[in-house]
């Protein structure tokens, strides 16, 4: 799945989609800053080279071995020998046990109400950290206040106003 980021300048929305499209709208302006449309973080895009030199940068990761239409990554994961025991014995084994736990908890309201809480909140720490009920318009985020926070950042820039919100309620686009 590819990363999908927005690019601001001044508080205005100068590009959104994948990494390769908004490096490409970004090469040879003024810097903007482009946050991470799952986490809220920053992203520094490289933007030296030519389109062709950036479209290659960002091009998708070729395909190896494994699952990689899935993009399944091989880590470790140490369990004491009961866990194993049980997910072992679960219908698809230990691999297909862990996922289905972590997405089952991902799907979680309280896991998606504090994801898209913090990436919230790491957009407007970069991109609204010294507007006018920035401090405000945090306590009411955090204290999963949609009409106070929608209330406190009404006076910001539109672009900037819209995205916050489209964050907070866990509308990202990645």
């Amino acid at each position: 799945m590819e990363r999908c980021v927005t690019a601001f300048r001044a508080g205005r929305r100068v590009a959104a989609g994948g990494m390769a499209e908004v490096a490409k709208a970004l090469a040879g302006q003024d810097p903007a800053l482009v946050i991470d449309d799952t986490t809220g973080g920053v992203v520094d895009l490289d933007l030296s080279g030519g389109a062709t030199a950036i479209a290659a940068r960002y091009a998708p990761a070729p395909r190896g071995p494994g699952r990689p239409k899935l993009g399944v990554v091989a880590r470790e994961v140490t369990l004491l020998p009961r866990h194993w025991e049980w997910l072992n014995a679960q219908p698809g084994g230990a691999s297909a046990s862990l996922r289905k736990l972590v997405d089952a908890a991902r799907r979680a309201p309280e896991a998606r109400r504090r994801a898209a809480q913090d990436a919230a909140y790491q957009a407007m720490q970069a991109l609204a950290g010294d507007l006018p009920g920035y401090e405000e318009a945090l306590r009411a985020l955090f204290a999963s206040d949609e009409t106070a926070f929608a209330a406190r950042i009404a006076d910001w820039p539109g672009d900037l106003r819209a995205y916050a919100l489209q964050l907070a309620r866990g509308d990202a686009a990645g």
